[in-house]
């Protein structure tokens, strides 16, 4: 066991932590497990906190431009309240619930590009240090996972996704940011839109499915306009889910063809947002009134074991370029965060 980092509060000679979650992607409003390790210095201390801290990279547009921060979204205490002796060796075990919007970093096992991290802080003797942060991968719930392959059937492909500071008006929103996943138009689509975004708003219930066409510019665009719309499912709905998101898409090309003098699918200026960040106009700026469908039964079940490389959405993410960046990334992130990269 590798303990990574000394409590620098506490100057040499102090305990070491080091978080190990279980193997295996978590999912949204799952449990995530593990252990915490620790490790006592060469005097007996008192622990009298150890937290958990979710934390994520986030972007966000403002007047000034874009900028991109480590933000953290939960907190969980999971031990503390006993003295750990010089050169004690102790694990605490835990175990928390994910927030149900917690984002997706993981798809058909590659990664998306979305950085999330799990930091340790522990409570000594009146200090408190960050002392450990640990990759956190999150899988798709089943739902998900099914709306996402039937847009790689319909021939839509992954080119990347993010995490947007700022709320969705008009949805149950919870955390203060939200996933986008931005998909290269299916080629039956192609000549009307650049691409589509889907974001997912999860919840005990079901799942907000927010679908987001970027219109091209022309005669009558200008620069190009957003239409959207937003779904609603349930965790445990079977549908034919290729003729059912097939279905939201043409919808969504057919608003975006009449764009204009229909308000209620149109972007007004910006999302909300707090702590002085204003959205960036044009662009989920959503009203509250953006085209609701309440969600309908379709066919049989198509059902889920297909292979990643049969699936467009895998196929893309897997494609060299854009898996060796994210890599990258993630890996610069957990390397540099030393400092601890709150705005």
């Amino acid at each position: 066991m590798v303990f990574k980092r000394l409590l620098g509060s506490l100057g040499v000679g102090g305990p070491t932590v080091d978080t190990v979650l279980d193997p295996g992607a978590a999912l949204p409003g799952g449990n995530l497990s593990g252990r915490v390790h620790l490790k006592g210095g060469n005097a007996d201390f008192d622990i009298e906190h150890i937290t958990l801290e979710l934390v994520a990279r986030v972007e966000a547009e403002h007047d000034g431009g874009e900028s991109e921060g480590v933000l953290a979204f939960e907190r969980f205490t999971v031990g503390g309240g006993f003295r750990l002796a010089a050169g004690e060796e102790r694990a605490v075990p835990f175990g928390v619930a994910l927030p149900w919007e917690t984002p997706i970093t993981e798809l058909y096992g590659q990664p998306l590009g979305i950085v999330l991290g799990v930091r340790t802080e522990l409570s000594v003797a009146g200090a408190k240090d960050k002392g450990d942060l640990d990759q956190l991968t999150v899988g798709p719930l089943p739902v998900q996972e099914a709306i996402l392959e039937a847009l790689g059937q319909l021939g839509f492909g992954f080119r990347t996704a993010d995490l947007e500071y700022g709320r969705i008006g008009g949805t149950g929103q919870q955390l203060p940011f939200y996933q986008e996943i931005e998909l290269t138009p299916a080629p039956q689509y192609a000549h009307q839109v650049n691409e589509i975004e889907v974001t997912f708003l999860a919840g005990p219930a079901g799942v907000e499915v927010v679908l987001e066409a970027d219109k091209r510019g022309g005669l009558f665009g200008g620069g190009g306009q957003d239409t959207l719309a937003r779904y609603t499912v349930g965790h445990h709905d079977v549908r034919d889910w290729n003729a059912e998101v097939d279905g939201w898409l043409r919808q969504l090309i057919e608003r975006r063809a009449s764009y204009g003098g229909h308000g209620g699918y149109q972007s007004h200026g910006g999302y909300q947002s707090h702590d002085g960040y204003q959205g960036h106009g044009g662009h989920h700026g959503y009203d509250g009134h953006h085209g609701h469908e309440e969600p309908r039964r379709s066919g049989p079940g198509m059902g889920t074991a297909i292979a990643a490389g049969a699936a467009g959405l895998a196929v893309g993410v897997v494609g060299g370029m854009v898996a060796a960046e994210v890599v990258d990334e993630v890996g610069d992130f957990f390397e540099g965060d030393d400092e601890g990269g709150e705005d």
